[in-house]
């Protein structure tokens, strides 16, 4: 009996509640929170690179973790040649997505039509230049002046004096890393040889470790000791060199040594961070907040967007040169350094450079 009241109990319950809901006018029900929804589409590579896409992801997640009451996220990775780019950022233009970021440079073109046929969803693009679209914000680093940094690593921690730079495919961009790198070099120590190559001319550049390790080989062999990448997924063959030489290496964009394999990580002296997580993390806090902002942004040294890695692995190795690096970094934010970011900028810097 006492079953049966309580299960005739309930179902009164339940009734009241359809009817209570049921006198709610219908505008008043449908007022609940709608979720902002929040895509990406990774650059060549994708997900897993250790690099570049995995610290996109990083902000992403980061965002879900913390406002997952009010967005929901998606994430898209293009074919092996990135030829359906477009492709995909018009799929969640279309589904009505709020906000969506393309993950590269590469991006600058689909974006900028995309934007142009979607002008109510509001796009991120990361390393890319569009300044004439209403509703794009662009996410740009000071790359130059995080590699000036580690390579005043590499310069001060070498024993043979001659260090290298692996780029991945050979664009302004990339030079950039170059730039700021050797600039770094050349300034603790103006005698030091730097050696520099790239994987290709193309986005497969970013996805070739192969070309990384013979690329890293042929250097370590001419007497480098320390080889700073900045080649994505290719820079995996770059650590596989300097485990199989015995050799040095600095990583780009996350903290490598963290998602290294373990013999890897005993050969990586530090990394050059991009926070690509900071950036992705602010443009979805500022659209969850009501306060994004379409046009040109940029991260350095002075906004945490750039800078080196020291963790429980290098804390030691980075010692003795750390007092050093952040008296560089307190002068490049001050103005006292301006770092070069091509290579006529380089070429005058190098120029006044005392020996």
């Amino acid at each position: 009996m006492k079953q049966v009241a309580l299960r005739a109990a309930s179902l009164v319950l339940v009734a009241l509640a359809v009817l209570v809901w049921s006198a709610v006018p219908p505008a008043a029900q449908a007022q609940a929170p709608k979720k902002l929804l929040i895509g990406m589409v990774y650059d060549v590579g994708g997900r897993g690179d250790l690099s570049f896409n995995d610290m996109a992801y990083a902000g992403l997640a980061r965002a879900q973790k913390e406002f997952g009451a009010k967005v929901q996220t998606k994430d898209l990775e293009p074919a092996a040649g990135g030829e359906n780019r477009e492709e995909l950022l018009r799929l969640l233009a279309g589904e009505k997505y709020d906000l969506i970021f393309g993950i590269g440079f590469l991006f600058t073109d689909s974006i900028t039509r995309v934007a142009k046929a979607f002008p109510g969803v509001k796009f991120g693009i990361v390393d890319g230049f569009i300044d004439k679209e209403p509703n794009v914000a662009s996410l740009l680093f000071n790359e130059h002046e995080g590699s000036f940094l580690v390579g005043a690593v590499a310069a001060l921690k070498s024993k043979t004096g001659k260090i290298g730079f692996v780029g991945g495919m050979k664009i302004p961009l990339i030079e950039k890393f170059e730039a700021g790198y050797i600039a770094g070099a050349k300034f603790v120590k103006p005698n030091v040889q730097v050696f520099s190559d790239y994987a290709g001319t193309t986005g497969e550049a970013f996805r070739d470790p192969v070309k990384g390790k013979e690329l890293a080989t042929a250097q370590y062999d001419r007497g480098a000791d320390i080889i700073y990448h900045a080649s994505g997924g290719t820079g995996i063959g770059v650590f596989e060199a300097a485990v199989a030489k015995k050799k040095w290496a600095i990583g780009v964009d996350a903290d490598q040594s963290l998602t290294a394999k373990p013999d890897q990580r005993a050969r990586i002296i530090t990394s050059m961070m991009k926070r690509v997580d900071v950036a992705v993390y602010s443009t979805i806090k500022a659209i969850v907040a009501g306060t994004y902002k379409a046009g040109v942004q940029s991260f350095g040294l002075k906004e945490g967007g750039v800078g080196y890695a020291v963790n429980d692995h290098n804390r030691v190795l980075m010692k003795d040169v750390t007092p050093r690096l952040e008296a560089l970094k307190k002068d490049i934010i001050a103005g006292k350094i301006k770092v070069p970011s091509d290579k006529t900028q380089l070429a005058a810097f190098l120029k006044g450079i005392k020996r």
